[in-house]
């Protein structure tokens, strides 16, 4: 999220680009080459969608094994919706590449409610860490309606730092007005609830309320983080909260969240 709104912030395309591939580089040099447990994830300009594309496919052919960019890049620049075709060859790389992509909870503060002004920092940050999540509710709506992986079946998205529970309740409510909509008529051959099963994955790190409903987000589309270093994180201990949140968890579905989806996901 913050990386998207510094991408944003620069508004030369030329020096966007020279920047972003100076971050992607960087990470592949200085990090990912000290342990196999640094798994990069390229940025891509948001300027131009052929030039997302290009440098997606630069940086997987360096080593990168994801793709981060914000859910929402018109609020950062004078660009296409995500719905517009002209995305489509970003899309289509990354369908080609095999790699997801990640759009981080909302991927711009013009998307949350933003805190009174009269909160002290602290209460600001807490509301922050209570919006930012839910934040993703309107941009996965969006890409379930959008056809965009009608047109693109293989294409996977991650949700990170988007928390668990509210998924439950915006497929139910996306299928129900699939239905009463009679969207069946307008191209789509599967329910919002089936797509999500087939392209899309939501993070959680604190969550319980989450792992009760797992199985209307389905086991294998849950992926566990520690949302290292923010307030709201579990670490230093990380432990503690996993075995509170999965206490009750069966060991199959615990190690597909913990570990096996994400192996899988990012071939670890």
């Amino acid at each position: 999220g913050v990386s998207g709104e510094i991408v944003g912030a620069i508004n030369d395309a030329e020096l966007e680009l020279e920047c972003v591939q100076a971050y992607n580089d960087w990470i592949i040099e200085d990090w990912a080459g000290c342990s196999p447990r640094f798994v990069a994830q390229c940025l891509i300009p948001i300027s131009s969608p052929a030039a997302a594309a290009a440098e997606a496919r630069r940086s997987v052919a360096k080593g990168h094994k994801g793709i981060v960019m914000p859910a929402t890049p018109w609020n950062l620049k004078d660009v296409p919706h995500i719905n517009d075709p002209s995305w489509d060859s970003l899309w289509q790389a990354c369908q080609e590449l095999d790699v997801p992509i990640c759009f981080h909870s909302g991927s711009s503060s013009k998307v949350r409610l933003q805190a009174w002004k009269g909160f002290t920092p602290n209460l600001a940050a807490a509301m922050d860490g209570i919006s930012g999540p839910v934040s993703s509710v309107p941009i996965l709506a969006n890409l379930l309606f959008s056809q965009i992986l009608t047109r693109f079946p293989n294409l996977r998205f991650v949700f990170a730092e988007a928390s668990l529970a509210w998924g439950a309740y915006l497929l139910e409510t996306a299928d129900h007005q699939f239905e009463r909509q009679r969207l069946h008529s307008e191209g789509y051959e599967l329910k919002p609830s089936e797509i999500f099963g087939r392209n899309c994955y939501m993070t959680g790190w604190y969550d319980r309320a989450g792992l009760i409903v797992r199985k209307y987000l389905g086991v294998e589309n849950i992926l566990w983080e520690s949302n290292f270093p923010q307030a709201n994180s579990t670490w230093p201990n990380t432990r503690d909260f996993v075995q509170r949140s999965f206490a009750n968890i069966p060991t199959a579905d615990r190690s597909k969240i913990l570990v096996d989806n994400a192996a899988k996901l990012y071939k670890l």
